[in-house]
Formats: C-alpha cells, structure tokens, sequence
C-alpha cells in the first residue's frame, strides 16, 4: 500500500498535492472510506465522531465516501464489507487512541486485510492513526489506557514544559506494520506541551526505529517504502541509537 501519514490532516497544498500524487488521479475520481473508530474511548467520543466526518478532510471533494466502522466488523459477514474496502482508493484512518485503533485493526481483520488490497490503495492517516500505521508506537496518556487492548509496555514519566512539569504515562503498542517507521505527531503544538522537540526525543529513544516527529503542517509519503517528507512547517527524524536530521 501507499501511505500518507499526516498529524492533523490536509492542512496545506504540498500536503494536498502529495496526496493527489498518491492516488495517481483526482480526488473528484476516488472513491474513500472512512475510518473514526479511534475517538470513541473518549468522553463525547459520539460528537467527536460526527465532527471528524465533518471535517476538512471529508470534505475534499471524493468521488463517493463510506463510513468503516472496526468495532462492527467482527459481528458482520466479511462478504458485506470485504468488497468495499476493496474497492476504496483511499482508507482515511482518523485519530483518537491509537492503541485503541490498532487493537480493533486486528480484531477486525483490516490488519490482515491490508497487505492484500491493491498497491494503488492509500491510506491516510491523521494523528493516531497514522501511528497506527507502524509495527511499534509510543503515546502518552494522562490516565491508563481506556480499552481492553493492553500495551507492550507502560512507564510512568515526566515531561518539562514552559508550563512546568507534567506526569504522564507512556505506553509502546504494537501497529499495523504498514510502514518500518514510527510517528510523533503534533510537534511543538500548544495543546500538546509533551510533544516538544526535546520531548520528541525521549519518546523516540523508546522505540527500535526511525521515528519522525512531526507537526500539524508536515506529511510523511510513502510509495513501496521509499519516503519523502512534505512540510510546509517542522519536523525531525530520530534515529534509534545513532542520531537524527531535522527541517
């Protein structure tokens, strides 16, 4: 599969024409689904849902768009929904919890389902779910994770901000494995003190891969896993043990 991992979405036109590159046609042409699976642990989780269908990312313009809800699939025949993911030029993989999303990636067969859709077929990740997209991934969290899915590991950290300290729990999960990398998202962003630069740095030192931190501005491409960064703002690549490069 191609990819197109961003941390807020289509926020800018390098990020938009990166993505029309992707899907080797226009948008007006492409047929997508959605996937919002990833909000509902949260409270209000219902809202966020609507409004992330809602949202700018939707609303591009596809040729037709579909709602794929994970948490429904397992109590479906995959004769109802197999087909249509089939067919879907792009898989629009919302945010929220990620250990959440990937847990009902696996449980409802996309995991296994993706390797085997057409190469033309992009998945377009946004925040979480473009974590998601990778074999290990770390997040913090406030509280323990909501859901059943346990993660790998968990430890307790604290984070400087120009704020002060903030305590948080940070866990590794296990992705999808679309891609051989990992994702920060939300570099430097205000509503997001433990996502610094130098914070970025501890959360990658957790995980045995090159992990891009990026922000709201900044997409990551992958075509048969070549990778080219499309920013319009600031992002850095941590390399597991051996240092990093940035823009």
């Amino acid at each position: 599969m191609r990819a197109l991992l961003t941390s807020a979405g289509i926020t800018n036109s390098s990020i938009h024409d990166s993505l029309t590159d992707l899907l080797d046609k226009p948008i007006a042409e492409s047929n997508a689904l959605f996937i919002p699976t990833g909000v509902y642990p949260f409270p209000g989780g219902p809202r966020m849902a609507w409004r992330a269908i809602s949202s700018p990312l939707c609303l591009l313009g596809w040729k037709s768009l579909g709602v794929l809800e994970l948490t429904a699939l397992p109590s479906i025949e995959e004769a109802a929904w197999v087909p249509t993911v089939r067919d879907a030029d792009a898989l629009l993989v919302w945010g929220g919890d990620p250990l959440f999303i990937a847990n009902w990636m696996r449980r409802s067969g996309l995991t296994g389902l993706l390797p085997t859709l057409r190469s033309e077929v992009v998945y377009v990740g946004v925040s979480a779910g473009s974590m998601a997209a990778s074999s290990t991934f770390v997040e913090t969290y406030v509280e323990p994770p909501r859901g059943t899915d346990a993660p790998l590991k968990s430890e307790a950290i604290v984070f400087a901000t120009s704020q002060g300290d903030v305590n948080r729990i940070l866990v590794t999960g296990q992705g999808a494995g679309l891609v051989d990398f990992a994702v920060i998202p939300h570099l430097e962003h205000a509503d997001h003190p433990d996502a610094s630069f130098a914070n970025a740095e501890r959360w990658a030192a957790r995980i045995p891969a090159p992990t891009y931190a990026i922000d709201d501005e900044t997409a990551i491409s992958v075509i048969d896993r070549a990778v080219q960064v499309v920013s319009e703002g600031h992002w850095k690549l941590f390399q597991p043990l051996t240092g990093s490069g940035s823009s």
